[in-house]
């Protein structure tokens, strides 16, 4: 892959206060595209959106932070306007939001059922379909849903969280085929365990590979994802979990449902 196989690129990146949606970010920048960074309007994602932003811009890159809430249909459309509207225009949408968190189906209360879903599966769904009319206009584009290996594995105490990760692995699938025509590609990532502390500890034992997953990890995936070299990939939901989901019906008395909530 080139180093600037997303040169003039327009992207947004939802989530990008968590150290995987910064990677992703700093990713997608280091490979040429201008990108806007969105998160929760809160102090602290606020600091490390624009300490990622400075970063950015120190390295020659064009960067911009944006702040909201995608609980809300509107802000979902707000969000993705003034990251356009900042940019250009928009090629990439990588919808990287999400609350990622275990608990047993019988201590799931319906606030939070709204909060997870509403979050994870309605900002993505709204996000993408105010991201897919700035596309249109540009011709094309890609985007990116951000899922989990739940939603392949059934892992005690992620009903919630895996319900959500199977809506986006279905969403992706199906909103493939859709925009065809549209000349926009669609595809989601489903991560197994990624530190976000950025650790390169060794993996638990259900991992097959001797580490646990690095959030660059995740990023160079999704600039795969983005680029040319990925053209004729749409539809696709890739697991990038060390080799987990192929030992999880091997060897479930090995999960851990804690280490597994990313």
């Amino acid at each position: 892959m080139t180093e600037q196989s997303l040169a003039n690129k327009l992207a947004l990146i939802t989530g990008a206060a968590s150290v995987t949606g910064r990677a992703i970010a700093t990713e997608l920048a280091r490979q040429g595209a201008a990108v806007a960074l969105h998160d929760l309007p809160d102090n602290s994602r606020a600091a490390s959106l624009t300490s990622t932003v400075q970063a950015i811009v120190a390295a020659g890159g064009r960067a911009t932070t944006i702040t909201g809430d995608l609980v809300q249909v509107n802000g979902c459309f707000h969000i993705v306007d003034e990251a356009a509207t900042f940019l250009g225009g928009l090629d990439i949408l990588v919808n990287h939001a999400e609350i990622a968190e275990a608990a047993p189906l019988l201590e799931v209360s319906p606030a939070r059922f709204e909060q997870l879903i509403n979050t994870n599966m309605r900002g993505s769904f709204f996000c993408t379909q105010q991201a897919v009319r700035w596309m249109e206009a540009r011709g094309g584009g890609s985007i990116i849903n951000s899922g989990s290996v739940a939603a392949f594995a059934g892992i005690p105490g992620h009903s919630l969280y895996a319900a959500a990760a199977g809506a986006i692995a279905g969403f992706t699938r199906q909103l493939a085929v859709e925009l065809i025509p549209h000349e926009i590609r669609v595809n989601a990532i489903a991560p197994g365990y990624i530190a976000e502390t950025g650790s390169t500890a060794p993996a638990p034992a259900q991992n097959s590979w001797e580490r646990v997953g690095k959030p660059q990890d995740i990023a160079a995936m999704v600039a795969f994802l983005l680029s040319p070299a990925a053209s004729f990939m749409t539809g696709q939901v890739l697991y990038i979990d060390g080799g987990l989901s192929s030992r999880l019906a091997i060897y479930p008395p090995l999960i851990n449902t804690q280490e597994l909530a990313q």
